[in-house]
């Protein structure tokens, strides 16, 4: 890997870091370009290898799907898991899984230097603070940019270097792992996004009979031979119907106190129509 390849990426992964301002805050950042598939695909780009890339970053992207930061809390820093390992991945000539098992211990990695910068920041808050008070509008400018100077120093600085120096050794240490070891990584990277998908339907299944409707899309796909997006829409077409059927039959909603009838007004719990 090229030193402009390794300070570009790293420059991306400090623009995807979360808590960083400069692409209308985490919403073109962390939840932007921090994704793994959208780095994956930068990533690609950078290095002239976009399939690999791609590949690379839906599979890591497959692991974290689940996640969520609620209050700025990181379970798992998937911008550094993805802007290393996916260029690791694609340098040293491996494939989805390498950038997989490489992900793993980088989120973790991530989260700890994430909180020990947040910490870091904190102290230029308070300057920020007293300066506010003395109506100094260009020391809260100089403190707002030493503190992302923190993420900065600490982003950047990581992935350009571990993805210039750190080719080489994955390389290295690709070439030189046994054949087994590559079979465990290869059976790990398939066992880890499904284990992604298992944490967002948990999430988002509100009874456990619609993990059916799971069950059926995977059976359309594997008896029909169709496309993703045709089970968009075959999906799409069933959540409606459900939806409608639920919600809509004869024009009546379910309330705490009763039924509302769009077309007679209100019943209560003994049967008693109100307009």
């Amino acid at each position: 890997m090229e030193l402009w390849q390794a300070l570009l990426i790293g420059l991306f992964a400090y623009l995807g870091r979360n808590q960083v301002p400069w692409l209308f805050g985490t919403t073109g950042g962390w939840y932007g370009i921090g994704r793994p598939l959208v780095a994956g695909l930068i990533c690609g780009v950078i290095l002239g290898d976009v399939t690999a890339g791609v590949l690379c970053g839906v599979a890591v992207q497959a692991i974290f799907i689940g996640q969520i930061t609620p209050g700025g809390a990181v379970p798992s820093d998937m911008n550094l898991a993805a802007y290393i390992g996916i260029p690791l991945a694609i340098a040293a000539g491996g494939g989805a899984e390498t950038a997989v098992a490489l992900a793993i211990p980088l989120g973790a990695l991530g989260v700890a230097l994430h909180n020990f910068t947040m910490t870091v920041q904190a102290a230029f808050s308070h300057r920020a603070d007293r300066c506010a008070e003395k109506a100094d509008a260009r020391g809260v400018r100089i403190s707002n940019v030493m503190g992302t100077s923190v993420s900065f120093l600490e982003r950047f600085f990581i992935v350009s270097l571990t993805c210039y120096f750190g080719a080489p050794f994955a390389e290295s240490l690709l070439a030189s792992l046994p054949a087994i070891v590559l079979e465990f990584l290869a059976v790990g990277g398939k066992m880890l996004p499904a284990l992604g998908f298992a944490i967002l339907l948990k999430q988002i299944l509100d009874e456990k009979w619609m993990i059916l409707l799971f069950i059926l899309g995977w059976v359309f796909m594997s008896s029909f031979n169709i496309t993703i997006t045709s089970l968009v829409f075959i999906a799409a077409s069933l959540s409606l119907i459900y939806v409608m059927a639920k919600y809509s039959k004869y024009g009546a909603v379910q309330t705490e106190n009763g039924t509302v009838n769009e077309s007679n007004g209100f019943k209560d719990e003994e049967g008693n129509y109100e307009e």
